[in-house]
């Protein structure tokens, strides 16, 4: 079985952060989608008034498959953990609509899908309509 310590990301991590978004992104077939550089993250993430909190986990791969080992639960009751001690009272998560062993993790773990429960759908503004709506 692996062993899995997570902890806060540092400044130093930034290259690996970087690398992992590529990877989940290749994953998630969205590579064209990652338009963010080491020096934002590193500027966005750890500057004076920091954007995001981000978590490392470290993962000591024993042999065979890492799937089904509760890395993905240890993970999610990180986030859990620390979004309550910074005063959160909740965190949401984006899931394309064919990873459904992510979304059966989530709602295993207690999650609510808003898309079933609420009907919301997410929606996001890429930087040529917000310079049209800004008028830049």
């Amino acid at each position: 079985m692996a062993s899995v310590r997570i902890r806060e990301a540092k400044e130093g991590d930034c290259g690996d952060i970087l690398r992992l978004i590529r990877e989940l992104a290749e994953f998630e077939n969205l590579s064209d989608q990652v338009k963010i550089s080491e020096e934002a993250l590193r500027a966005d993430g750890f500057g004076e008034n920091p954007f995001y909190h981000c978590l490392v986990a470290e993962i000591l791969p024993a042999s065979g498959e890492l799937l089904g080992q509760g890395i993905g639960s240890k993970i999610i009751k990180k986030v859990a953990e620390v979004a309550l001690d910074k005063g959160c009272s909740q965190f949401r998560l984006a899931v394309l609509d064919w990873n459904q062993r992510a979304m059966d993790l989530y709602k295993a773990l207690g999650a609510c899908d808003l898309t079933e429960a609420e009907g919301w759908h997410f929606f996001r503004f890429e930087e040529e309509a917000m310079r049209k709506l800004a008028g830049k």
